[in-house]
């Protein structure tokens, strides 16, 4: 009892001195005691984590507790909402993974046998952000299938893009959400490479906070596929809604690298055919 005692009053006394430096560590914009109960539920209640590892290379997925949200243009994505996200209406999810980072270049190579350079080299196409911790992109919706496919060969598991509502259940911080407009905070600069601080190329994963769950770049780096045909929302509650049954074009959620800040609130939504490929088009696993 006496070091579970000392233990918790270490804590408080971390997490109190981590406040009076004026940090907002739970990105609402304000430095209060806010900020010293989130560190401490985080400490206390950390993400349920579970890593996969392919022929060396690890990854991390977080387990994302089933339950129910409101999609699409809330009071908190007002400001920047168009009708595309109209209207906002209740989702019902059961429990799932999603990856704490975008499939990343390393791994790809590692699933594939090709890495970012000979993919676009070869077209002739710019790399805008090369290395291992790097997002993997110019890549279509058709291709991730094929490294999904690949990638369940070689572990057994049952991986898949997210469907868009499961997508943004995770970008808005799942049970834990704070209601922000971006994916895990009101200033995108903490949580997202955008067209103001990216120097016009793709970041390293991982490199700015993550939301409440602890899931990295929801907000900005690259574009991420989700598995639906792109569709107009109903007002009618949904349970593990999948999208249209047909359509022309996938939906592509997150923001990207080049995005204005208009363009980055973590309800927007853009559409691909499955062929297309783009410097800032991504892909983030699920199961």
């Amino acid at each position: 009892m006496k070091k579970k005692f000392h233990f918790l009053f270490a804590l408080l006394l971390v997490a109190f001195t981590v406040n009076a430096q004026n940090r907002d560590l739970n990105g609402d914009g304000v430095v209060d005691l806010s900020d010293v109960t989130d560190l401490i539920d985080y400490i206390l209640n950390p993400p349920l984590t579970q890593t996969y590892t392919v022929k060396g290379v690890s990854f991390d997925m977080i387990t994302m507790q089933g339950g129910t949200f409101t999609m699409g243009a809330t009071e908190d994505q007002s400001t920047y909402a168009d009708n595309s996200e109209k209207p906002p209406h209740q989702v019902t999810l059961s429990t799932y993974q999603i990856g704490k980072t975008e499939v990343t270049q390393e791994l790809w190579e590692a699933v594939t046998g090709k890495s970012l350079s000979q993919i676009a080299r070869p077209n002739g196409w710019t790399l805008y952000g090369d290395g291992p911790d790097y997002p993997m992109y110019y890549i279509t919706w058709d291709d991730c299938q094929e490294f999904i496919s690949k990638l369940n060969e070689l572990t057994g598991q049952q991986f898949r893009m997210p469907t868009e509502a499961e997508w943004e259940y995770a970008a808005r911080g799942g049970n834990k959400s704070k209601g922000f407009t971006f994916s895990g905070s009101n200033n995108i600069a903490d949580v997202a490479w955008y067209s103001e601080n990216s120097s016009n190329r793709s970041c390293p994963v991982a490199n700015k906070a993550p939301n409440e769950l602890g899931i990295y770049d929801m907000t900005g780096n690259v574009w991420e596929w989700c598995s639906d045909w792109y569709g107009d929302y109903s007002d009618a509650p949904q349970t593990n809604p999948t999208g249209p049954e047909t359509g022309t074009e996938h939906v592509d959620r997150g923001g990207c690298w080049g995005a204005l800040v208009s363009g980055s609130h973590l309800s927007n939504r853009l559409s691909y055919v499955p062929t297309f490929h783009s410097n800032s088009v991504g892909l983030r696993l699920a199961q």
